[in-house]
């Protein structure tokens, strides 16, 4: 294993660089996995390798998506074709369906890596539009962000990312990891989590679009009622229709309430 610290990459505060180096916490995550011979993985960030290295021992094939260029060419030199394909550029912009082509109906994709923590949410929503292609997903993430992913309805860590990941995703947090597991150290916990998507006949929403933008204005100005939040979707009447008082803020509603009131507004 390289000695991460002195491996002469200088970690770049633009991508969030902040390279796993614990190998006890590598193994840990890699059991997590259990990543199986021959399965399609694609790895988001690998970095320098902690986890690409026993990853592609367990595999045998291994695609990144990778946008450092000095940590490409360094991923290159190490290995080869067979064992590595690397996709360069921004995995928020990254077409994860396109490494499904060809492959038979059944999700066959599994998403891992050690998320940048500056653009751990918006990469979440963008993954959430290949669900249906992927078996599942495991990620480091910064605890606070888990922490709203798996948030129950009521609690303050309860908003857009729980409603919208919960929608799509069974998901449950596996283990926390300490900065010092890290080179830099990060100044925040970290926690690996699994996302499991779920299956097509359990998403009730008709139009999702719609229900990704009534849960937005539903979290918006946190402190409003859904009678001001949802005005321009639903009057109260409608609400009341569906069994929801008007004078609830929308980290009281659950997944399924905010499915209905879509519903609802699909069919208006």
């Amino acid at each position: 294993m390289h000695d991460l610290e002195t491996d002469g990459h200088r970690a770049r505060k633009r991508f969030g660089q902040n390279f796993l180096s614990d190998p006890n916490i590598i193994r840990k995550i890699i059991d997590g996995i259990r990543p199986q011979p021959g399965e399609l993985m694609v790895e988001i960030g690998p970095g320098l390798g902690a986890m690409t290295a026993p990853l592609i021992e367990r595999l045998g094939h291994l695609h990144v998506v990778e946008i450092d260029r000095d940590l490409i060419a360094r991923l290159h030199e190490r290995y080869s074709a067979a064992q590595l394909t690397v996709h360069e550029g921004d995995a928020l912009k990254f077409d994860f369906g396109s490494l499904c082509a060809g492959a038979d109906s059944a999700p066959t994709l599994r998403i891992v890596g050690n998320l940048p923590y500056n653009i751990s949410t918006p990469i979440l929503f963008h993954l959430a539009g290949f669900a249906d292609k992927v078996k599942d997903m495991t990620f480091m993430l910064q605890k606070e962000v888990v922490m709203r992913m798996v948030a129950e309805p009521g609690t303050e860590e309860y908003g857009r990312l729980s409603v919208m990941l919960q929608y799509r995703f069974r998901m449950g947090r596996l283990f926390d990891v300490p900065p010092g597991a890290f080179r830099p150290a990060p100044k925040v916990m970290s926690s690996i989590v699994r996302l499991a998507p779920l299956p097509a006949d359990q998403l009730a929403a008709k139009d999702e679009a719609l229900l990704g933008r009534i849960v937005a204005a539903a979290f918006g100005q946190r402190r409003k009622t859904l009678r001001n939040t949802l005005r321009e979707f639903i009057d109260e009447a409608g609400l009341a229709a569906l069994g929801i008082d008007a004078g609830l803020r929308g980290e009281r509603l659950a997944v399924d309430q905010f499915v209905a009131i879509a519903n609802r507004c699909s069919g208006a």
